[in-house]
């Protein structure tokens, strides 16, 4: 029965993804805001909610570390799967297409993660309330950032013909669309999370393993399925935009969940062996950044070298993680 949840919910998750990828290309070019904000922030946010609904439903099962893990390996997997596109479409390069648009993005990610990985170590109790200060200034950091990527909308959109935009849903039905796809996944999350906590139960993987590998990715499904519905329409901005405005929604997300903690800080209740996992992310969203940027255009067989590096990067980080008994 856990198994056949598991399934129902993925698949629901799936189907709401496709529409908020579909939904948000029409408002990218309705409010001609372009795919790069649009994706960065709005898809973004909006396909990275099963990271913070899984959050707050550990946090509220006293399971910081778990709730840590699921957003830090969901960092992880991102930047696999970008790595994955860009290998795959071999006649355009993902990252090299859209590289200048989505330094300041990668850059805004990894500060967060940086950011995330010192409040878990530095132990500055501090705190406004029963809020951490850590996590404040990680909601302050990302209101700039998202302020500083509308400021670098992309470049102007081009005008559609008439026929063409006689075919694209009005703005109304697309925010209406948007919005629903995303109530469906505020529903469908918590039986996700649920029946994936229940298969690690019953295959005899902790709660800390659970975190870091099966409830990452599974709830990184939405920006699995948004980013490749994306590359297929041909919106590469946006589908970049969304791995890497997830991860800097994944730590704006996990900031927001101190609210829900009440124990103390939220940072300060995590096992500090899982800075490793969030200095992973980085490293990870850094070769991607990095390889964008150098645009070595040499193979090894069929696979570009960057892409190369952050495939291996994420098996012999898991390796590591696993080696190491993080979450485990």
């Amino acid at each position: 029965m856990v198994w056949v949840q598991f399934l129902f919910s993925a698949a629901v998750i799936v189907f709401a993804a496709i529409k908020l990828a579909e939904y948000g290309d029409v408002i990218a070019v309705r409010t001609k805001l372009g795919g790069m904000f649009v994706g960065t922030l709005l898809l973004a946010g909006a396909t990275s909610l099963p990271e913070l609904l899984s959050s707050i439903s550990a946090v509220n099962q006293g399971a910081p570390n778990l709730a840590a893990g699921g957003v830090m390996g969901s960092n992880m997997f991102n930047m696999f799967l970008l790595a994955v596109l860009d290998m795959l479409n071999q006649k355009t390069r993902i990252l090299r297409r859209v590289a200048m648009s989505h330094t300041l993005t990668a850059a805004l990610a990894c500060l967060l993660i940086g950011l995330s990985a010192f409040a878990m170590l530095a132990g500055l109790d501090f705190r406004i309330g029963w809020v951490g200060w850590d996590s404040l200034l990680i909601i302050i950091v990302y209101i700039g950032g998202a302020w500083l990527l509308q400021g670098r909308g992309g470049p102007p959109p081009t005008e559609i013909p008439e026929e063409e935009d006689a075919k694209i849903p009005s703005l109304r039905k697309a925010l209406l669309g948007f919005a629903a796809a995303t109530v469906v996944l505020m529903l469908v999350v918590p039986l996700l999370v649920r029946s994936s906590a229940e298969i690690g139960v019953l295959t005899g993987l902790s709660a800390g393993f659970i975190g870091a590998t099966l409830i990452g990715i599974t709830t990184s499904l939405p920006e699995v399925v948004a980013t490749i519905v994306a590359v297929r329409v041909g919106a590469y901005d946006m589908a970049v935009g969304n791995l890497f405005g997830s991860n800097i929604f994944n730590m704006f997300a996990f900031a927001l969940t101190d609210f829900f903690y009440t124990d103390g800080r939220i940072f300060g209740a995590i096992d500090p062996n899982f800075t490793l996992v969030a200095l992973l992310g980085m490293l990870l969203t850094l070769l991607a950044l990095i390889g964008n940027q150098a645009r070595v255009e040499r193979r090894i067989f069929f696979i570009e070298i960057d892409a190369l590096l952050i495939l291996i990067g994420y098996l012999l980080g898991m390796y590591f993680l696993y080696a190491r008994g993080i979450g485990v």
